[in-house]
């Protein structure tokens, strides 16, 4: 499957989040400020990492952003860091169900980086792998490869993304705020369709304290480009731009 310049490029993964039905001016004006600094970062491919709490919003701004880079000619790949954890089959091997075991063990950092940044990257291949295992029917795509052409923009969200074993192969980082106690409302909220009546104490006893883990070992604020307030979705607001450095 080739990026060419039309259609923003998805993976396979059944783990998808639609765009945004309806977005307001506001945000629009903002998510497009965001895609010209994007775009001035070069001509040449780009890597875009979105972090940020659980269900801060990562993957609806990543799908916004994708289209207006897109809309600006130039060719787009979306992917997940949630396509690229360990299967659950080898979950015995290692503690993956705690908030420490999941910070530090759920994740394939070797592949994300073999199979989808270094070939997106300026001297990269360009055959991309934008899922490797499928998180919800545990299947392996790593013998899909999508073709990034040669001024390509990947955009990929994700919690943990500016840890060490990926943060320098990101030519742009943004990071999404919200609160904890609006992590956890909206993350259960979310999945409750699979978690059930646990899906608030995964949230809260699982993600809430990785992601305080990765805030404490990583200090991931300190690398990023744009923190953007993403608490209320018509009104976001940019809080700091890499200008304000």
């Amino acid at each position: 499957m080739d990026g060419g310049h039309g259609a923003v490029q998805l993976s396979v993964s059944t783990w998808q989040q639609p765009l945004p039905a309806t977005v307001s001016a506001h945000r629009a004006a903002l998510v497009a400020d965001v895609a010209e600094r994007v775009l001035a970062c070069g001509d040449g491919r780009l890597r875009v990492g979105i972090d940020g709490l659980t269900a801060a919003g990562k993957t609806s701004f990543g799908h916004e952003l994708a289209q207006q880079i897109n809309s600006r000619g130039r060719p787009v790949l979306r992917a997940s860091l949630d396509d690229f954890k360990k299967p659950w089959r080898d979950r015995h091997l290692y503690d993956r169900e705690s908030g420490e075991g999941y910070y530090r063990n759920a994740f394939d950092y070797d592949s994300v980086v073999r199979l989808l940044l270094e070939p997106a990257g300026p001297q990269g291949s360009g055959a991309c792998v934008l899922c490797s295992i499928d998180p919800l029917t545990q299947r392996e795509h790593r013998d899909v490869v999508t073709r990034a052409a040669a001024d390509a923009v990947l955009i990929v969200d994700g919690v943990f993304a500016f840890r060490p074993q990926l943060n320098d192969h990101w030519d742009f980082r943004i990071w999404l705020d919200i609160d904890e106690q609006t992590s956890v409302r909206r993350g259960t909220h979310r999945d409750q369709t699979w978690a059930g009546a646990e899906a608030e104490a995964v949230h809260r006893d699982r993600y809430l304290v990785a992601e305080r883990l990765y805030l404490a070992e990583v200090d991931p604020l300190r690398f990023v480009d744009v923190v953007i307030d993403n608490v209320l979705f018509d009104q976001p607001r940019m809080l700091r731009a890499q200008k304000d450095r």
